[in-house]
């Protein structure tokens, strides 16, 4: 007969392996450890990587980042793994402003539409800041000089096609590393240094789409401005 706890009735080995199960298993009948309080971060989704470069770039326009800072910070988004990572990056920017109030029903809100080309004639096309950009712009630079900076700019739609024209000119188009590059047509080249293979775009990344054309000069795509020269002393 098998030996009791003292008139309790439970057998003496029952007893024991029940005092010993949780020991083994270290959480109850579940077999797997409980989470701690400061357990395992969250892991931040495309969608809110996106959020947090769209707040980079409204810091960029307000002027409270500098050339240098936007750039490490739309990289470091892009390659955010956690919450906290995205939290670290806008820690020292205001919050994002509320959004706009809808339009009275029965009414669209007017939006002037975006100019549509740009085109200079021994002198210069520059834009930069925040702009609104179409689906389709077209510049033509004739022995001058051409800058279109769109790391602050709005896009109009998921796909923007730039018509590039330089004429014994250089036209260069500085797009947030945020996007995805197509290039083609003749004298178009993109920057060596924009190989950046430590970020990822999601598959709904805007697409910027180059068609140009240079003659006796160059159409350039660039995700970092030129280095400023350094001062003399």
């Amino acid at each position: 007969m098998a030996a009791t706890d003292g008139g309790a009735g439970v057998p003496e080995e029952q007893r024991v392996a029940a005092d010993q199960a949780p020991e083994m298993n270290g959480a109850g009948t579940s077999g797997l450890a409980r989470a701690e309080p400061g357990g395992p971060a969250t892991r931040a989704s495309d969608r809110e990587r996106d959020v947090v470069v769209q707040r980079v770039q409204d810091a960029f326009a307000e002027g409270r980042l500098d050339d240098a800072e936007f750039d490490e910070r739309t990289r470091a988004a892009l390659t955010a793994r956690t919450h906290a990572d995205l939290d670290a990056l806008l820690a020292d920017l205001p919050a994002a402003p509320p959004a706009p109030g809808l339009a009275p029903a029965g009414r669209t809100p007017a939006v002037p539409a975006p100019g549509r080309y740009s085109i200079a004639l021994k002198s210069s096309v520059r834009r930069a800041g925040r702009w609104r950009v179409p689906e389709r712009y077209t510049t033509v630079v004739y022995k001058g000089g051409g800058w279109l900076d769109l790391r602050a700019a709005e896009l109009s739609g998921p796909v923007t096609t730039f018509l590039a024209v330089a004429y014994k000119s250089r036209l260069t188009i500085l797009v947030p590393p945020n996007v995805r590059v197509e290039m083609t047509g003749l004298g178009v080249s993109q920057d060596a240094h924009d190989e950046d293979p430590g970020y990822r775009l999601p598959a709904d990344a805007p697409v910027i789409h180059v068609r140009g054309i240079a003659y006796k000069g160059t159409v350039e795509i660039a995700t970092r401005p030129p280095e400023l020269p350094a001062l003399r002393g």
